[in-house]
C-alpha cells in the first residue's frame, strides 16, 4: 500500500479529467489576488536520471513522521503534509479550493518555498546522511532506503537512523520541495 507523490505534466494540469479544475480554480483565485495564473512548464527530458520528472511512493508508516512534526510545534507538519498540489510559487497560506482530489473532498495547494524550509529543518535535526538521491524520477528515494540506509547507517550514524521511516518521509519532502521550485512544477498524489 502506499500513495504516489508525482510531478505534474503540462497537458495533464489543463485536462478537466486529472488536474483542470483545480488549475481553473487556481487561477480564479491568483486573479482575485492580482497575480497571473500559474503555467505549468513542458517537461523536456524523460531520462532517467534526469531530473525532469518525479515519483516517488509513500510506503512507509509515516505516524513517526507526524509525531516528529508535531512535537515541533512551528507550523512544520502542516508546511510538509498540509497540501494535496505543491506549485513553485509564494503562498502565505494554502490555498482551499472547492475541487475534490484523490484523498480530500477539498484540494490544498501548498507553497514549495515553506515546505522547503521545513524540510531543510527537519534534514538538519535528523543529520540526514549525503547520498540521499536528488532526482527522483523512478522511486530512487524508496529504493534507496531499502538497499543502502542499513550500510550507510553503519558508517554515517545520526539521529537519522533512530527512525528509518521518518527519514524517509523527510528525505522525500526534502526533495520533493527541491524538485518543484527547480522545475518550476507542481507535484500531487496520485
Amino acid at each position: 500500500m502506499g500513495i504516489y507523490l508525482v510531478s505534474v505534466e503540462a497537458d495533464d494540469w489543463l485536462d478537466e479529467e486529472v488536474l483542470g479544475p483545480v488549475a481553473r480554480e487556481l487561477d480564479a483565485v491568483l486573479a482575485g489576488r492580482g497575480l497571473s495564473p500559474f503555467v505549468c512548464p513542458p517537461t523536456r527530458d524523460f531520462r532517467a536520471g534526469s531530473g525532469q520528472h518525479f515519483e516517488e511512493k509513500l510506503y512507509r508508516p509515516i505516524a513517526g513522521f507526524e509525531a516528529f512534526c508535531r512535537q515541533l510545534g512551528d507550523g512544520t507538519l502542516e508546511a510538509l503534509l498540509g497540501w494535496d498540489v505543491l506549485l513553485p510559487m509564494e503562498l502565505e497560506t494554502p490555498v482551499l479550493l472547492p475541487v475534490e482530489c484523490a484523498y480530500n473532498d477539498m484540494t490544498a495547494v501548498g507553497d514549495a518555498h515553506r515546505t522547503l524550509a521545513a524540510a531543510r529543518q527537519l534534514a538538519d535535526l535528523l543529520a540526514l546522511p549525503p547520498g540521499i538521491p536528488e532526482h527522483c524520477d523512478n522511486l530512487e528515494i524508496g529504493r534507496w532506503f531499502d538497499t543502502r540506509a542499513a550500510a550507510v547507517a553503519a558508517v554515517s550514524p545520526g539521529p537519522w537512523t533512530a527512525d528509518l521511516d521518518t527519514a524517509f518521509h523527510a528525505a522525500v519532502f526534502l526533495r520533493a520541495a527541491e524538485y518543484t521550485l527547480r522545475s518550476g512544477r507542481p507535484l500531487a498524489y496520485s
